[in-house]
This record gives C-alpha cells, structure tokens and sequence, in this order.
C-alpha cells in the first residue's frame, strides 16, 4: 500500500513539474481555425493573381502588395484567434496565460520566425521570388521546434513536418503555391484536429 501512494506522490509531482516548466494551454482549436484561414487566404491570392494579374507577382505591383495584405490578415487572424482561445482554455484550467513559462515560449518562438521573416522580405526586396513559400515553411517550422520545449511537446512534429515540407518545397519552388496549402493549411487543420481530441476534449 506505501509504495503504491510513492508511486501517485512522485506521479504528482511529476506532473506539477511539467505544468511549471510547459505552458500547456494551447488550443487544437485555433490550429483548426488557422488552417482555414490559410485555406481561404490561399484561395483569395490564387483568385487575385489569376483574376487581375498574369499568373505572376511583381513586386511593386497593386496585384503583389493585396496578396501581401491577405498574407497579414491570415497571419493577425491566426494569431488573435489562438490569443483569445488560449486564453479561455488558460481560465479553464485555472492557469496563467502570462508567466515566465509563456514568456520563454514566446520569445523562443518569435526569434525564428522574426529572423525568417526579415530575410524574406530582404529577398523579396531583390526580387527573388522562387523560395518564398520554402522559408516560410523552414522558419516557422523551426520556430515551432525551438518553442516546443516550453510547451506540449508535440508541437514539434508539426514543426518537423513543415520543415520536411519546406526543404521539398524549395527542390520543386514550382509547387510552392501547394505546397503552402499543405503546410499552412491542410496539417494544421490534421495537428489541430489531433490536440483537439488528445487534449482540449479530457
């Protein structure tokens, strides 16, 4: 009978540990939504280029700054949907949305993607098309690699899985536009799919 209650103390213990050292409050839910909205974005800049353009993007063209206009909103959409359900969930539970674990995970997620970020657009700026769907993909993958030991871990097999998905994207840069929906897109609406039921449904 003793050993079974160490066994649930060091159990417990264990746990607290995880949750001190992990933020652990993020939503599958907004990995879903987020994938819809880089499906619906996708298809807004496929309409906008096929519709007024020529199939190609100039980079001081009106055609070029709404698909970039598009981008953002996907991307502030994304981004406030998962504020505002992470922050449910955080309630929920009876956790701290802002603490020193959720400030780690944070600046370990944006140094990645800030420094991919800035490198695109200084690639952009030199007319440099062809990897832009590639490093997106690397970079936000490696962001969600470099954050994952401050949160679920398993957010790191959608990190790998969009890091796979870039370096073949940037072997065939003429699948770029697809290969953006799949990463984007249709593996997060799957990952989110998948934390959905594993977590936010116990």
């Amino acid at each position: 009978m003793e050993s079974k209650d160490y066994l649930k103390d060091i159990s417990e213990i264990k746990d607290l540990m995880n949750k001190s050292s992990r933020f652990i409050s993020l939503s599958g839910l907004s990995g879903i939504l987020a994938g819809i909205y880089a499906l619906i974005g996708a298809a807004i800049a496929y309409w906008l280029v096929m519709a007024y353009g020529d199939g190609t993007l100039i980079l001081d063209g009106k055609i070029f700054r709404l698909v970039m206009l598009d981008l953002f909103l996907v991307a502030a959409l994304s981004i406030l949907t998962g504020i505002f359900l992470t922050t449910k969930k955080a309630k929920q539970q009876g956790a701290k949305i802002w603490n020193a674990t959720s400030k780690r995970l944070v600046i370990n997620f944006l140094i990645p993607l800030v420094v991919g970020g800035l490198y695109i657009l200084i690639i952009l700026n030199q007319q440099k098309y062809g990897q832009t769907a590639a490093l997106m993909l690397m970079f936000y993958g490696l962001a969600l690699v470099n954050a994952s030991k401050y949160s679920i871990g398993d957010i790191r097999y959608l990190g790998y899985i969009q890091i796979i998905i870039g370096l073949i994207c940037a072997w065939f840069p003429g699948y770029g536009f697809w290969l953006w929906i799949l990463g984007f897109g249709i593996m997060h609406i799957v990952y989110g799919t998948w934390m959905h039921f594993k977590y936010d449904r116990t």
